[in-house]
Order: structure tokens, then sequence, then C-alpha cells
């Protein structure tokens, strides 16, 4: 099989039906160099079955993972089909080991990992992403690794969340775009993985990580990438707290102390706790990353 240009990684755990929805949104896309990774820690509700029932035809089912009578069926695959879908089954020790045990597999050039519930914005996703890296790529003087990253909609918020439209230091402190929007060039991935010492921040510690000690280079794009179902693994009371611990040993890591003295000022005299909670208000969050979006261009 040729390398896919584009490796979509998805964990899952007993997701349900959110993990249907999750990879229909990627087989439904209309650019279709990719292929996609599903790393299951070892779901006992049913919601892999879809895979043999309805995706027989894309998938890769390890052996064993799925009931025995279904080989039969995958016996009837086109080779060059069985490929689309790998499936891996095994324990992990959370999310992001997880998604380290997927990297594992990954062959594409450009890797985005996708959380089981959240779902690509629309079928074009890939297909405008594709043409915004080789715009990028004609465009560079020199070759860099590259991070693609896009907005995402929340739709837990009923709004569209813009990322910031460059990587700057502060960028680096206050607003990371999440992994969800992120297309990261494979080698960025080939020294290390996610650092799973970090508990919820470790997706955001391997993007400093990119961007101080590998030199990536951080291209905005100015499509939606994911549909956000919010709520998620970093946003329980519990994780909020683990969260602000691990942002400030982290950024202790890749920052100055100074600059991060200065951005935290900054915060405060920007009134940035209250502004989080109009951002994260279902009523108010649409109105207000459109003023945000405003501002960044």
């Amino acid at each position: 099989m040729q390398k896919p240009f584009f490796s979509i990684i998805v964990v899952s755990l007993n997701a349900g039906e959110r993990l249907n929805n999750t990879v229909e949104s990627i087989l439904g896309q209309s650019y279709e160099d990719y292929e996609v990774i599903i790393k299951d820690g070892g779901s006992t509700d049913g919601s892999l079955d879809f895979l043999s029932k309805d995706h027989c035809s894309h998938s890769t089912i390890e052996k064993g993972t799925i009931d025995d009578e279904l080989d039969q069926e995958k016996k009837r695959v086109k080779p060059a089909e069985q490929e689309r879908i790998k499936l891996i089954t095994k324990k992990d020790q959370g999310i992001y080991d997880a998604m380290n045990q997927a990297l594992e597999e990954a062959v594409g050039e450009y890797y985005l990992f996708l959380n089981c519930g959240d779902y690509f914005y629309d079928l074009k996703v890939l297909e405008k992403t594709k043409r915004e890296v080789e715009r990028k790529q004609d465009e560079a003087k020199e070759k860099k690794p590259s991070i693609f990253y896009g907005n995402l909609f929340n739709r837990k918020q009923h709004s569209v969340i813009t990322s910031a439209p460059q990587i700057t230091d502060f960028t680096l402190y206050r607003n990371v775009p999440c992994h969800q929007v992120c297309f990261y060039h494979y080698s960025l991935f080939l020294e290390r993985g996610y650092d799973i010492s970090y508990r919820v921040r470790a997706d955001y510690e391997h993007f400093l990580y990119c961007v101080k000690k590998k030199g990536a280079i951080g291209y905005a794009m100015d499509h939606v990438v994911a549909s956000y179902e919010g709520g998620g693994f970093s946003e329980t009371k519990e994780n909020r707290k683990r969260s602000s611990l691990e942002h400030k040993q982290i950024t202790q890591i890749y920052l100055k102390k100074s600059a991060c003295i200065k951005y935290r000022l900054i915060l405060w005299l920007t009134l940035a706790p209250l502004r989080s909670k109009i951002a994260e208000s279902p009523r108010l969050s649409a109105g207000y990353n459109k003023i945000k979006s405003l501002l960044y261009r």
C-alpha cells in the first residue's frame, strides 16, 4: 500500500455510538488519501461491532479482537481496502499512552488525533487541509517540520473557537490549539511520543516540545477542522486542578521565567478568569468568540 498522506488516530474505550459517529465523519471525507487507526483499550460495550458489520470493506481487524465468525466476511474484502482502517485492541495506561500505541502503527505524512465523540466539521476538511499544505510547501524557503492547525466548533458552547493566527511565546503560554485541529508532520513524533507522566497536559507539553525543541513552524488555516463535543477529559473539576499544576510545570521547562511572570500579569490585567467563564457559557460564547476572531484578523 502506498504511504497515505494523513493518519487519523482515534482512541476508544466503551465509547458506544460516539465511535461510530467519529469514524463516519472520517470515511465520508472527499479527500481519500488517508488511513484510520483506532486504538481501543478493550471495549466491552459492543462499540467495535460496527467496524465489522458496516465498514468491513474498509477494515483491518486484529485477529482475536472481533468474534471469529467475522473472519469469513473479512476474507471477501479487497486487499487495498482492508488497509483503510487499522484496529488495535490492548490495554493502556490512559489516553496519552493509547495515542502513543497508535503512533507505532501510523505511516502517514501528517497525523491528527480525533477523540471519540468529536468529528470532522464537514466533508472537505482533509481536502482543504491538503491544499493548504501544498500551498505552504511551495512558499517555504527552507524545509522545517510543520504543524497545520485550524479552528474548532464547540458543540457544547454552540460556537466556533478561532485558533491564534501565529504561534508566539504568548500563544504557547495561553492559547495553543487543541490536538483535534492540529495536523502534525510525522517527523515530530520520530524521537518521542507523548510524555505520559503528564496525565492531563501531555498534548500541550508535546506541542511546546515541537516548537521549542524541534523548531516546528505552525501554520494557521482559516477553516474549521473539528466539531468538539465538549466536556472532555481535561474539563472535569479534578483534572482542571491538575491541568493548572501541569501547565506551570511545562511552561517552566520551555519558557523563560520572566516571560511567564509577564504573561500571568497580562492575563490578570485583562480579566482572563472572567473571559474564560464568558467563553464557556453557551449563551455568551458565540458573541465572545466572534469578537476574538475579529481581533485575530
